[in-house]
């Protein structure tokens, strides 16, 4: 298996553990990644808002980059697999916004033919490598891990655009890998809820609120940890949940891992291969379970 792999800014910047843990991931699986290094940011939807054209021709340039590797391409970012699908079926539905677009990636001598397909890893271990063959590649399960799945906003809305109508189970994709990881999925009220990080620069009390709210929640149900496929949604709940503590009044002390992160700890991964040091709630309650 061969994927143009898209890695996004997040993971090359605030949080480098997943850039690690995603390759290191994929190498023991043996899925191939071939990265797109000259790929742009999506925008993350918000230059979508200011300037969709420009947006739009960001991303085509990055589809035409997958479509030139002759592979799908992969995303370890839910808000980057959102924007993206957006975009690609707006170009895919409008050949002449489609060749509009072209004309500014002329240029560089690219051209979006409109046949890329965009995957999240969530999406691809399900879909196209397979929960079986993921559990036989598990020689760690985690038997006595509660995590909590938690999507964010982006991987499952707009749900046209991301084809949850079509395939509704990919509502369930995060806790099958949990349970493939050998690990017990928390159900709990928050999980399709938003993290709060796209109102934290406008509204930074309702947004470390949120983050109070989804952690206690997933916490209270018995939680050892979360599990999220989107770095933004670590970023908030990670990096915000000592402040969310002193607003709520309580300790949350809980960890959130990347999704690579629970699949190489399965695997038989280090917690410092992993990169689980690097982050601000410590992740040894997790890994003193998994035995890391």
């Amino acid at each position: 298996m061969k994927y143009a792999w898209y890695p996004g800014c997040v993971s090359q910047g605030g949080c480098p553990e997943l850039y690690t843990s995603m390759a290191k991931v994929c190498s023991v699986l043996g899925i191939e990644l071939e990265e797109l290094k000259g790929a742009a940011c999506t925008g993350a939807g918000v230059l979508t808002e200011r300037n969709p054209e420009l947006a739009d021709t960001l991303n085509a340039r990055t589809f035409a980059m997958a479509e030139q590797v002759g592979a799908p391409l992969l995303t370890n970012c839910s808000t980057c697999q959102g924007v993206m699908s957006q975009a690609n079926a707006k170009l895919q539905a409008d050949a002449k916004y489609r060749a509009r677009v072209n004309g500014h990636l002329a240029a560089e001598g690219l051209e979006y033919k409109g046949t890329a397909v965009v995957k999240h890893l969530l999406w691809a271990l399900v879909e196209d490598y397979g929960l079986d063959n993921f559990k036989a590649k598990v020689v760690r399960p985690l038997a006595g891990l509660k995590a909590a799945p938690f999507y964010g906003c982006y991987i499952l809305r707009p749900t046209k655009a991301l084809g949850i109508d079509e395939t509704p189970a990919r509502r369930r994709y995060l806790e099958l890998l949990i349970a493939a990881c050998g690990a017990e999925p928390v159900d709990y009220d928050g999980k399709f809820k938003c993290c709060g990080f796209p109102i934290l620069t406008m509204n930074e009390k309702n947004s470390v609120n949120m983050v109070g709210t989804h952690t206690l929640d997933a916490k209270g149900h018995g939680a050892h940890c979360m599990v999220t496929p989107c770095p933004l949604c670590h970023l908030n709940l990670d990096g915000y949940q000592i402040k969310a503590a002193g607003m709520k009044g309580q300790q949350i002390n809980i960890p959130i891992l990347h999704l690579p992160q629970l699949l190489g700890l399965a695997l038989g991964l280090s917690a410092k291969e992993l990169r689980l040091n690097h982050h601000i709630i410590s992740t040894q309650a997790v890994t003193a379970l998994a035995k890391a």
